[in-house]
């Protein structure tokens, strides 16, 4: 982590920074002329600004383009590579984790194979085993690291802690946080899988112009995360969304259409069926057809309720089951077209099994922003 230094900067100049930063960090690189118009300041000031972000280990100088002629423009940019983050999805068969610099930019991934119902110090391992190799493969170390943001299954409290797990029952009561400090000497965020991926959808995916939406992460297990007026919404509890949790949603069992369908073959691995049945329907079998109809059925009722609470603009359908949208999308756009005072836009995942690591790096990202780059987060730090 980057330690205090360098004395407090006045009010004033902090701001200056802090807006000379924003502008770099959203233009990648600018002269110094661009820089003080987008900031708004005279050139001598941002020449201050620069300077003084310079020696603090914000801001480097662009070397220029080979073979450019002339003197070109001194350019500068935000040092994105002076600290780096790691984004972790802790699924029932997988753990995935990715490593990125400052501004979110992935720089390598690792996974590693898990059983869901593997012992709890077994997935704690995998976990360890996941960000070491990304760091592994990037040459740094775990003090490089500023943040690490996981994403799990579960019920998850404000302070990291698993209140509740189906698909990982070992996992319930587990103080997740505290595990991941103990292996990691950085900031740690826990939060719940479907809720980072609503977050991906909407800072990287088919979301980015929507304010209301519902995330439906489906696969072979299912839940959602909302998205309210543009920020994630947790509720009172951090239970929102939950709807999996209700029998009457149908939610739980559904994916067991499509996982015991006829068409499957035997001897097919759990993580595996449902593609099969989905395969088979896009190529118009009758039976995988009634199958996938079942499912989507069950699907629907969740979600119909979510839409009717909450009219959202957009309905984002992802996770594993987001690869074959082309087979899902049309009976369920049709059945809330059925159910829904207004029916809202329905749209497929581009981001796909990317979506809870890249949302948790996202959530990272959001949280070192908080921390060092607000007016109220006090004088900028030195950085490594």
């Amino acid at each position: 982590m980057p330690v205090p230094g360098g004395g407090d900067l006045s009010r004033l100049r902090q701001l200056n920074s802090l807006t000379a930063i924003r502008a770099l960090r959203e233009a990648g690189s600018l002269t110094l002329s661009a820089l003080a118009e987008q900031a708004g300041l005279s050139r001598p000031s941002t020449k201050k600004v620069v300077d003084e972000l310079a020696s603090l280990g914000w801001v480097e100088e662009v070397p220029p383009s080979p073979g450019t002629m002339g003197r070109p423009a001194r350019r500068y940019r935000f040092r994105a590579d002076s600290g780096h983050l790691v984004g972790v999805d802790i699924g029932g068969h997988n753990v995935r984790a990715a490593l990125s610099d400052l501004d979110g930019h992935v720089l390598t991934e690792t996974r590693q194979p898990v059983e869901p119902g593997a012992p709890l110090d077994e997935r704690l391992a995998a976990i360890e085993r996941a960000v070491s190799g990304c760091l592994a493969a990037s040459r740094k170390t775990p003090a490089d690291l500023w943040a690490l943001a996981a994403g799990s299954t579960g019920v998850i409290t404000p302070d990291g802690r698993i209140a509740f797990s189906v698909a990982v029952p070992a996992w319930t009561g587990l103080d997740l946080a505290g595990r991941l400090r103990e292996m990691f000497p950085c900031e740690i965020l826990v939060e719940n899988d479907s809720r980072l991926a609503a977050l991906a959808e909407f800072r990287r995916g088919v979301a980015r112009d929507a304010r209301d939406v519902v995330f439906l992460h489906v696969g072979r297990r299912m839940g959602a995360g909302l998205i309210i007026d543009g920020k994630i919404h947790r509720g009172f509890g951090a239970a929102a969304g939950e709807v999996a949790m209700l029998p009457e949603s149908r939610w739980f069992d559904a994916p067991e259409h499509l996982n015991r369908c006829a068409v499957v073959p035997p001897g097919t691995s759990p993580e595996d069926a449902a593609s099969h049945t989905l395969a088979a329907a896009r190529a118009g079998d009758p039976v995988a057809l009634e199958a996938v109809d079942r499912y989507v059925d069950d699907l629907a009722v969740g979600t119909a309720a979510m839409v009717l609470l909450l009219d959202p603009q957009l309905v984002v359908l992802g996770g594993g089951f987001s690869r074959s949208a082309d087979v899902l999308l049309p009976p369920l756009r049709d059945r809330l077209e059925r159910r829904c005072v207004r029916p809202p836009e329905v749209r497929a995942s581009t981001l796909g099994d990317e979506c809870v690591v890249v949302g948790a790096i996202d959530h990272a990202v959001e949280q070192v922003g908080r921390r060092f780059f607000t007016p109220d987060a006090g004088p900028l730090p030195i950085s490594r």
